[in-house]
């Protein structure tokens, strides 16, 4: 059960910005601010308000069902009222309880899509550009705009590794749960015996990370140049203009070479590094923050299986919600990605309920 407080805080706050809001006095920032807030709090101030009234709206029913002086009819619609307020009372609290869980700041943010083709050989690599080629088309249904910082290539017209940037309106709260090992079974277009094959491929999603969100002081940046090289090692540009970035303190180390300018393949680096670090400094947070409770969604561990996609079968399965979807080329082409996220979300927010409850 929610405290009463907290829902009368959330409908007097309502109440306030309603009311501050309408005052010509208030400057622009403060007004988006409060605009900000004000919008919030709509997605959720009908069922605190139901929810507010509903101990008065039981006594009331109760009384009718309990009066022997009323006809039998009346006290039946009375209990049949009771049942569905009960009902509609689990479900406004649900709602709050969702709504007051912490947010996170980086859902609303841009996200950085990394993605390596694992154990499997060339099979992994042509796995790795399928999921980059599902991601796009979600991107496109979606209406993200998706830019690719930079790529690798393989031989056999797959990807080594593909990172690219994805803008849009609370990017990184939808595909922050793709994090993890993703794992295909297939028959392989160089299979003549046509056995299932086995491979995987890693995809790590990050906030993107703004200059604001991460501070990276120059002393603490080691910058080396060399050539650019392609497929087999042979060199693609005359001029030192592929970078690669070192960042002291953490050591996480970022080399770009897609451009042709040194400057831009820095910019790019140092995005990416950016993002890195920011990534690095939430997961220690959130580690410090949930060291006693066990969650099976959304650790971003990148050595995690978390899905696996059987095409003989026609199916994907989510492993950390026990979730299958027998519709695997829908699922590539993104016509089904939200159920699978939706889900996650769902399971997600369960977890932070059950959790908040201890």
């Amino acid at each position: 059960m929610i405290p009463f407080e907290k829902v009368r805080d959330l409908i007097s706050k309502h109440s306030l910005l309603e009311k501050n809001l309408s005052s010509e006095e208030i400057d622009k920032k403060k007004y988006a601010e409060m605009s900000k807030e004000y919008s919030n709090l709509n997605e959720i101030i009908d069922e605190a308000k139901e929810y507010s009234k509903f101990e008065d709206s039981k006594k009331d029913l109760e009384k009718i069902i309990n009066d022997n002086n009323n006809e039998n009819e009346m006290r039946e619609l009375a209990k049949q009222e009771l049942d569905d307020l009960y009902k509609k009372n689990l479900t406004n609290e649900k709602k709050i309880k969702v709504f007051l869980l912490p947010k996170d700041d980086a859902d609303a943010k841009n996200a950085i899509i990394e993605i390596r083709a694992g154990t499997g050989g060339l099979e992994a690599s042509l796995f790795a550009s399928d999921l980059f080629k599902m991601y796009e088309k979600i991107s496109h249904k979606k209406k993200w705009t998706i830019e690719i910082i930079s790529i690798s290539k393989s031989d056999a017209g797959g990807l080594k590794e593909v990172i690219a940037a994805v803008k849009g309106k609370n990017i990184y709260s939808s595909l922050k749960y793709e994090s993890g090992v993703h794992r295909v079974q297939r028959v392989p277009d160089t299979e003549t015996q046509g056995r299932v094959h086995t491979s995987a491929a890693t995809v790590a999603v990050l906030p993107e990370a703004e200059e604001v969100d991460v501070k990276i002081e120059d002393k603490d940046l080691r910058i080396d140049v060399f050539r650019s090289s392609g497929p087999g090692g042979q060199s693609v540009n005359t001029t030192d203009s592929a970078v690669r970035i070192t960042h002291i303190p953490t050591g996480i180390v970022v080399s770009q070479q897609d451009e042709k300018s040194q400057i831009r393949n820095k910019e790019k680096g140092l995005k990416i590094l950016r993002s890195r670090i920011y990534e690095l400094e939430r997961q220690k947070r959130d580690a410090e923050r949930s060291k006693d409770r066990k969650s099976k969604i959304g650790t971003g561990d990148r050595s995690e299986r978390i899905r696996t996609y059987n095409f003989p079968q026609g199916r994907v399965t989510d492993h950390r919600i026990n979730l299958t979807l027998h519709k695997l080329e829908e699922f590539m082409q993104g016509e089904v990605f939200d159920e699978m996220i939706e889900s996650l979300m769902l399971e997600a927010q369960e977890e932070e309920l059950k959790n908040l409850g201890q």
